[in-house]
């Protein structure tokens, strides 16, 4: 019987041959080019070996190195994968980490041929982000108890990334040189290692000071910490823990923790501009977008909500 959960299929995965080193050095030389020639963050580097990994692990030597692999081997896995129950984007990414590792390989000389060439991505259903009403977001914020030193973190986090429109990595990655409180900016490394400046508003920028003030210098004790938010221990934060702290947030603020995603904020500083008018380009450097394709699903999100309005609202709605 094919796994249904994320969780049985981790240990279906646990179950498969370790990596052989003949592929664990073809993937480590892979993403070492990778970093050097595109700069690309270290969590896509990750994720594309981790995918490579899966794959090697499965494939196991059948015809040889996965370097050497043909397209018969990927259909294979791709086709094993969807019967274990991945989902498309799951199997899309592995099918970009599967590309430019054949690419590289071209590159090198290394093989003649691509093997993804006449692979498919599969199709991905076209979901929107899901945005918290503007009432929501103020219970959300107002939900941390600001008198201990994590409360206060907490909501200095929540007011930052719902006025910036952060990414939960680009969060909790966040050094404490980056902000600018004299001009009310900060300065955001995003995908692909790009910068850019966001401003703060006032009560983010209230928040954060008696964050830097009065939170952080208790978590942070004696030592000397990059990172500006901080743990109960010190030590940095990780996209799970801001997770787990979100979650706890919504359910206290009476908002159901199974509709709010870690990007539940970003979303909603997106569409709650562009109700207000905001205009799309603005959004898109707003949001770090490389592509306004990407920054117009929001529009999708306002006119969605602009039509349940419409039909709650209007006599003949």
């Amino acid at each position: 019987m094919a796994p249904t959960t994320p969780a049985e299929r981790r240990q279906q995965a646990m179950r498969l041959p370790p990596l052989r080193d003949v592929d664990a050095g073809a993937i480590h030389a892979f993403v070492d080019a990778l970093w050097s020639e595109s700069g690309l963050a270290r969590q896509t580097l990750d994720g594309y070996r981790r995918d490579l990994e899966g794959f090697a692990r499965w494939h196991d030597g059948r015809d040889g190195a996965i370097a050497d692999a043909g397209r018969a081997a990927l259909f294979d896995y791709l086709s094993w994968r969807a019967r274990q129950g991945y989902s498309p984007r799951s199997n899309a990414r592995l099918l970009s980490a599967l590309r430019a590792f054949y690419a590289h390989r071209l590159r090198r000389g290394a093989r003649q041929d691509d093997p993804t060439a006449l692979l498919d991505p599969p199709k991905l259903p076209r979901s929107l982000p899901k945005a918290l009403a503007e009432s929501q977001v103020d219970a959300l914020l107002a939900a941390p108890d600001v008198a201990a030193p994590l409360g206060l973190r907490d909501r200095a986090m929540l007011e930052l990334m719902y006025a910036c429109g952060l990414r939960v990595s680009e969060l909790v990655g966040l050094a404490a040189t980056a902000v600018n409180l004299r001009q009310g900016v900060l300065r955001v490394s995003g995908k692909g290692g790009k910068e850019r400046l966001v401003p703060l508003g006032e009560e983010a920028q209230h928040w954060l000071e008696r964050y830097l003030q009065q939170s952080r210098p208790a978590l942070a004790g004696k030592r000397a910490h990059a990172t500006l938010f901080l743990g109960a221990k010190g030590e940095a934060l990780t996209r799970q823990a801001f997770w787990g702290l979100v979650k706890r947030h919504a359910a206290a603020a009476g908002i159901d923790p199974a509709r709010i995603s870690p990007h539940g904020l970003r979303h909603s500083f997106a569409t709650h501009l562009l109700n207000h008018g905001a205009d799309l380009r603005v959004l898109q450097m707003l949001l770090g977008h490389s592509s306004l394709s990407t920054t117009q699903i929001y529009t999708l999100v306002a006119r969605e909500q602009l039509k349940r309005l419409h039909a709650r609202h209007h006599p003949r709605g």
